[in-house]
């Protein structure tokens, strides 16, 4: 139990704002776990290092726990050191390939770098975040121990019920190796683990955890035997898997999943991901993914439904998703590159961001010295670009004014000179409002 335990908290109105928010979708034993929140407590979500960064599904889970530590409560981040080694059967129609223990305890340090910028973890707070991984007590337990203290309080029967069992064994190309089919122990163990030796007594996860879920707070109640009151303390929670109004997944976009690491998905393109969310899908990641109050959301909804191409929803969804992840300067500069974007002013911008705001465009290669000392024809260079499919209607576009350079707007007679070049490579040159090509010069 936190140091501060004493504390009163209003557990009732904390579940409310999470059913608001689309967080609490089901939980063990509701009436009992309101009760006992009146308390600060410990809680927990795992989660497996199969890759050096989670993806911004991961993220719904995380918020979930994010907003029990603002509410006192502490929340220790489970790294899935042993259960990566594993690999979760939840949602997947093949084995997984087994990884490394290397490749896997360099993927949970790599994880933890998002964690601490999500959570305060060392400021010395009762309530600071703990990250703990289980490769620390499960390579401790022995064959022989598996099977008498977790393997004896699992039927076979029950087991082969399960969604994430039962898909691969109808599935006779796939199956299920034993290997999988034991995941549920590992994980059942992690929360027997942390609820004797930390007292955690809160485990949350999305929803194709469930089961999972379950497991452990039954794992725990059958090794509390006669103590009713140890054994009424296990709690389990989900928050629904997100889908969009469209009905694809969350989190997935024409280029590939949305990462929370900045190295695979940088702030720009992550602030972009929030900016496009559509019309029927802004409030709800609204209430999931920003700290705003239920009061500010409210006014924010009816603002939106009133005038929805002013697109005021996806801007603040878009500003604070980004802060909380990558920090306010971070965002400013992602915001700052989509407006120099938008409005065709690219000299501020820095070459790495150039380049990503750029990256999407057609784009072509050319030689240095064609601009010579004079500069390049602009009807010339823009017939070898995908804005114009002749010199006669490069002329046409340019005399119409519909050609900008570096945000510079040009005409027939103008050149292109070396001088002009961003960064000394780059000329982006836009037709109308949303057509582009990247030249690039060396």
């Amino acid at each position: 139990m936190s140091a501060n335990a004493t504390q009163s908290l209003d557990s009732q109105a904390f579940l409310d704002d999470l059913r608001f928010r689309g967080q609490l979708y089901q939980c063990t034993d509701e009436p009992g776990l309101t009760e006992h929140l009146r308390t600060p407590r410990k809680l927990y979500c795992g989660l497996d290092p199969t890759a050096p960064s989670l993806t911004i599904g991961n993220l719904v889970p995380l918020m979930l726990l994010k907003r029990f530590q603002m509410a006192g409560h502490t929340p220790y981040i489970l790294a899935g050191g042993a259960t990566g080694l594993i690999g979760d059967p939840s949602g997947k129609e093949a084995e997984r390939s087994l990884r490394t223990r290397d490749e896997i305890m360099g993927n949970v340090e790599a994880q933890c770098r998002i964690y601490r910028s999500l959570f305060d973890v060392d400021s010395g707070s009762p309530n600071a975040a703990r990250l703990v991984n289980n490769i620390d007590w499960i390579e401790k337990i022995s064959w022989l121990e598996a099977l008498r203290d977790i393997g004896k309080h699992f039927s076979v029967n029950q087991m082969i019920q399960r969604d994430s069992v039962k898909n691969r064994l109808e599935g006779r190309d796939q199956g299920i190796s034993y290997t999988e089919f034991s995941y549920v122990l590992l994980q059942a163990q992690d929360f027997l683990h942390l609820y004797r030796e930390e007292g955690v007594t809160l485990q949350c996860a999305g929803s194709d955890q469930w089961g999972n879920i379950v497991s452990g707070c039954d794992l725990i109640r059958r090794h509390s035997g006669d103590d009713e009151d140890a054994a009424s303390k296990a709690f389990g929670m989900t928050a629904p898997l997100l889908v969009k109004a469209d009905g694809k997944k969350f989190g997935k976009t024409e280029t590939g999943a949305i990462w929370l690491s900045a190295d695979r998905t940088s702030p720009y393109r992550y602030y972009q991901f929030w900016l496009n969310a559509a019309d029927e899908d802004v409030i709800k990641f609204v209430k999931i993914f920003t700290l705003l109050s239920k009061d500010e959301i409210g006014a924010l909804e009816e603002r939106h439904c009133a005038e929805p191409f002013k697109r005021e929803a996806q801007r603040t969804l878009a500003r604070e998703a980004t802060t909380i992840l990558h920090g306010e300067e971070a965002m400013e500069r992602a915001e700052a590159a989509g407006q120099a974007l938008f409005s065709g002013d690219l000299a501020s911008l820095d070459l790495d961001t150039l380049n990503e705001v750029l990256e999407s465009a057609p784009s072509s290669e050319h030689a240095k010295a064609q601009l010579g000392d004079g500069g390049m024809s602009l009807i010339d260079l823009l017939a070898e670009t995908s804005l114009a499919k002749s010199k006669s209607e490069a002329r046409t576009h340019l005399k119409g004014g519909a050609i900008s350079i570096n945000g510079r707007k040009v005409g027939e007679d103008d050149t292109l000179k070396a001088e002009d070049l961003l960064h000394g490579q780059i000329a982006a040159i836009r037709r109308g409002k949303k057509n582009w090509h990247v030249t690039r010069w060396s």
